[in-house]
């Protein structure tokens, strides 16, 4: 449905709404246009969608039931924003998505040990882009072998071979985007293998 579909329905939808709330406040029209100074003609008009809602006429209904305007239009429901993330243990890291699906990108925040690892590369089709939080990352692409600090990042296409992991002096805290591709690879199948 088109942004413009949803705007027709929503006010389509606000006259029987007008209707339902007045009739169950139990006020008349003449009661209502008392209150709102709106002839009960024009609310009348608007309840059986004869009169296209305007915030001129809305806001004084809003104001007399006491509601928030997007209550009398049918606004999209706010949801809770909040993601409640669920740890995974990844080849001794700790895991936490910070993204819900579906999208084109996932990002995930990667608690990595104070291990000084062997680096296993891997390659795979995608791409990713890391944040060092805190610590020191090792990240080796290639033929490169860097160590990142906190707030350095560093992005790559994950065709060629890569890996990261802690340098050994102490846990790092990164923030990993990654295709859909990179999730299956670094965050789906290790903790399958776990």
């Amino acid at each position: 449905m088109t942004q413009f579909e949803d705007l027709n329905r929503a006010l389509a939808d606000t006259g029987p709404r007008l209707k339902r709330l007045r009739t169950q406040r139990g006020l008349s029209l003449s009661d209502l246009s008392e209150t709102t100074g709106i002839s009960k003609s024009t609310l009348s008009r608007l309840e059986v969608g004869q009169r296209r809602p305007s915030l001129e006429l809305l806001l004084p209904i809003a104001r007399a039931y006491r509601i928030p305007l997007d209550e009398l239009v049918g606004g999209p429901e706010v949801v809770d924003p909040r993601i409640r993330p669920t740890p995974r243990r990844v080849d001794g890291s700790v895991v936490l998505p910070l993204t819900r699906r579906p999208g084109p990108q996932h990002t995930f925040k990667t608690i990595i040990p104070p291990q000084r690892d062997t680096p296993d590369l891997c390659t795979h089709d995608g791409y990713e882009w890391l944040y060092v939080l805190s610590g020191r990352l090792r990240l080796v692409v290639g033929s490169q072998d860097l160590v990142l600090e906190a707030g350095e990042a560093a992005e790559f296409d994950t065709r060629l071979p890569h890996w990261f992991g802690s340098t050994g002096d102490g846990p790092v805290e990164v923030l990993n985007i990654l295709s859909p591709q990179g999730e299956r690879i670094h965050v789906r199948m290790r903790a399958e293998e776990d």
